[in-house]
């Protein structure tokens, strides 16, 4: 029963959906998995004078492009930085925004994203956020655990130096002083995470503001000058055609 429900919603999709951008990458050269710091948000919502939760709502309509996008595209991971653990320290009326917010997409979108095959994954340190968003967050895996299109990687109240430390605690206990880097990789917030072929981060900013630290050895960097809310599937396509015209030789000649 869930099949023909899903296809159908696929098809509703595609009548209902603006045109997007023309593809110029092919399959083959595509990177599998893509990361994208999303940066850019308040400084939207200054610039029009609007209050900073407009600038994060107008981010949110962006990333749903993008996410549907890169699944139509055959990304297979996307993951997104949508909330660090440095960001507690704006001030309070934003975080209770955001946190309000998060709560809101995941209830609202999670049906679509099922329907479409997307599995959801989010990685950080959950506990530390209210217990609705927590039950929103075991909802939306439990329910896209099967799920076997693109994995979508929400990284939330997460720190690369954490996530770092976390698993250096539990590396000598679990594997022994002997084992290496893939060991250590396996205590990674989500250890079925691919490394990222790619990172995208918007705004003009050029730097990965403790992102994927462990994962991002050998990543290509994308920098955008545009704010995370102006970023379309157009410039999403930029950053694949980037990409594929790089040689990757990963420390060889």
């Amino acid at each position: 029963m869930l099949a023909p429900l899903r296809r159908r919603a696929r098809w509703a999709r595609v009548l209902l959906r603006p045109a997007a951008a023309e593809p110029t990458v092919p399959l083959a050269e595509l990177p599998e998995s893509v990361a994208i710091i999303m940066d850019g948000n308040g400084r939207w919502a200054r610039e029009r004078r609007l209050p900073i939760g407009a600038g994060h709502r107008a981010g949110a309509e962006a990333l749903k492009k993008i996410v549907r996008y890169a699944s139509d595209r055959g990304v297979r991971y996307l993951t997104v930085y949508s909330f660090s653990t440095e960001n507690w320290a704006r001030p309070d009326a934003e975080v209770v925004g955001l946190m309000d917010m998060f709560v809101e997409l995941i209830h609202r979108e999670l049906g679509m994203l099922h329907a479409e095959n997307v599995r959801m994954r989010f990685i950080g340190r959950r506990e530390e956020l209210s217990d609705e968003l927590q039950r929103q967050i075991a909802r939306a895996e439990e329910l896209t655990a099967d799920n076997d299109g693109m994995r979508f990687v929400v990284a939330m109240n997460y720190g690369g130096r954490g996530e770092i430390v976390e698993a250096a605690r539990r590396f000598v206990a679990e594997y022994g002083a002997e084992a290496g880097e893939e060991e250590f990789g396996r205590l990674m917030y989500d250890p079925e995470l691919r490394d990222p072929e790619l990172i995208i981060r918007t705004s003009g900013e050029h730097r990965l503001s403790n992102f994927l630290l462990w994962q991002s050895a050998y990543s290509e960097l994308y920098f955008s000058d545009r704010l995370w809310p102006q970023f379309t599937t157009s410039d999403f396509e930029a950053a694949l055609t980037s990409y594929a015209s790089r040689e990757r030789r990963f420390g060889g000649r």
